[in-house]
Order: structure tokens, then C-alpha cells, then sequence
């Protein structure tokens, strides 16, 4: 790597720490303190409300981890075809990124059925009680599950940036080409 993409790397890392960060937060700190507001019918609501308010920023870490990776994959397209084990993690950083976004959008849909019946009963953000509408109690549960996976997913894709940092000291960029030489050079 001749030149410097600090702008680019700054924007993937920082969108995706966002990403992470703000989904795990949601799961267990927005979730759980609504779980312990005193009136029933006010936990799921405040939930989904603090979810709504988080939901425009989250897009915005989406958007611009994805133009960050872009410019990555773009500065860095030599390494991603030749280097050894560089093209086999974008792939799969690339699968697991898309991924998240699927369980990020369909916790965002999930959280709207739940907001959109207003103020009723329920456990807890994710936790319907018997008095909770059933559409919304459906979907609690599932949000219940769904709500762990896009952190699990985007931390993952956090560990596969870092990957690719070790990716680029010089004696891995050394040993790398060399594996791909020695493969072209076998066939």
C-alpha cells in the first residue's frame, strides 16, 4: 500500500464501532431499562421510541461503513486479488456486513409492529405479557432473538477489520504474495 486512506479506513472502522456499539447498547441498555419502567404499558413504547430516535444515526453508521469498505476495497484492490487470505475475508466480511444489514432492517420492521399498537401491556421491550396485542406479542418475540443477533454479526465484522490490519504488516504481505506465487507457479 503506496499511499495513505485515512479517510476511507476511518469511515469504515468508525461506522461499524457505531454499528456495534449502538445495537448492543439498544439490546441491552435501552431494552433492559425499559423492561424496569414502572407502568406496563409504557415499556415497549418508550422502547421502540428510543429505537425510532436511534434508527436515522444507525443508518447514517451503515452508510458510511459501507462507502468506507467501498473505498477500502477500491485502494486496496491489488491486495484483495493477490494477497493470500485477502480476498477470502472481504468475501466473507462482505457476506456477514450484508447480513447485519438484513437483521438490522428486519429489527427496525419488527420494532415498527410493535409501535404501531401505542401503548398496551408487555413485559418488557422484548417480553409480551398476556395483555400484549398478539401481532405485537409476535413480534416481541422474535425481537427478543433478533435483537442479539446484529451485534453478534457486526463485531464480527469489527474482528475482520482487524484481520485485515494484520493483513497489511509487511512480513504478511510478504508471506501472502509468496503463498499466491507458489499457487500460480503449481498449477
Amino acid at each position: 500500500m503506496n499511499t495513505r486512506n485515512t479517510i476511507v479506513r476511518a469511515m469504515h472502522d468508525v461506522g461499524a464501532a457505531a454499528w456495534f456499539g449502538g445495537s448492543l447498547m439498544g439490546a441491552t441498555g435501552l431494552n433492559g431499562a425499559a423492561s424496569d419502567i414502572a407502568d406496563p404499558d409504557d415499556r415497549a413504547r418508550i422502547a421502540a421510541d428510543g429505537w425510532a430516535r436511534w434508527a436515522p444515526i444507525n443508518a447514517a453508521a451503515i452508510g458510511i461503513h459501507a462507502i468506507g469498505g467501498l473505498g477500502l476495497i477500491a485502494a486496496n484492490r491489488r491486495r484483495v486479488a493477490n494477497q493470500d487470505g485477502v480476498g477470502a475475508n472481504t468475501t466473507i466480511k462482505t457476506l456477514i456486513t450484508l447480513a447485519a444489514v438484513g437483521t438490522t432492517a428486519y429489527s427496525g420492521y419488527l420494532g415498527s409492529k410493535i409501535a404501531n399498537h401505542g401503548r398496551h401491556a408487555a413485559d418488557g421491550a422484548t417480553e409480551p405479557s398476556s395483555a400484549t396485542p398478539d401481532e405485537a406479542a409476535a413480534a416481541q418475540n422474535q425481537l427478543r432473538i433478533v435483537q442479539w443477533v446484529t451485534p453478534v454479526l457486526t463485531g464480527t465484522v469489527v474482528v475482520l477489520g482487524s484481520q485485515q490490519g494484520e493483513q497489511q504488516r509487511a512480513s504478511q504481505v510478504v508471506a501472502g504474495l509468496g503463498r499466491s506465487l507458489s499457487h500460480a507457479l503449481a498449477k
